[in-house]
């Protein structure tokens, strides 16, 4: 019972750290004329390598329902459903081939399955799912969507070249910086985290 609320306790921490972090997102225009580039997966995989899956899953949730309260959503919850497919995506199978291979080699490889995997369907997600719910809601078409992509990056001219000049390179960045900054921390934090979950 007490190691339950200890777990639950760090998944709190880490959910609104991950929450934070959203708002120290940064726009790369070049890459993404809709999305900001944030951390908040950092948090989540952190501790998804602590806490297993089922504690990976606390954390996002903590983070979306904290962003959902307090900042409500400029997207009709299209953004927030595309943060969760893709934090899943990209922060399960991490976490889920980590317990298996409790190494760095398993990590690396853990980290790199859940990084394709997150890109291969932010492709699909942003094609079938979001970018045409978002389109409906708004009384848009994606000529609208290319036009403004294209006036910042002139390579964009239509949807596949939306998805090799925006979505692919937006998301290979956004996987890569989260990925080697969990390298930097993670042996920092989870020493302490695990100590306190044993206490």
């Amino acid at each position: 019972m007490k190691t339950n609320v200890q777990k639950l306790t760090i998944a709190a921490i880490m959910g609104t750290i991950s929450f934070i972090l959203i708002y120290l997102g940064f726009s790369i225009p070049i890459l993404s004329a809709f999305a900001e580039l944030d951390l908040s997966a950092l948090p989540e995989l952190i501790g998804g390598f602590i806490l297993g899956p089922v504690g990976a899953v606390e954390i996002i949730v903590i983070k979306l329902v904290l962003k959902l309260a307090f900042d409500g959503t400029t997207s009709a919850f299209t953004g927030e459903l595309q943060n969760l497919i893709l934090s899943l995506a990209y922060v399960l199978p991490s976490v889920i081939y980590y317990q298996k291979h409790k190494t760095k080699k398993g990590a690396i490889i853990g980290i790199l399955i859940g990084s394709i995997l997150s890109i291969i369907i932010a492709i699909f997600t942003n094609i079938y799912l979001i970018f045409p719910a978002f389109m409906y809601l708004y009384g848009m078409n994606w000529d609208i969507i290319i036009e403004t992509c294209s006036k910042i990056n002139p390579y964009i001219k239509d949807i596949p070249t939306f998805v090799i000049f925006s979505v692919i390179p937006f998301n290979i960045v956004s996987r890569a910086i989260t990925s080697v900054l969990t390298f930097l921390i993670y042996k920092r934090l989870s020493v302490p985290l695990k100590k306190f979950m044993a206490a």
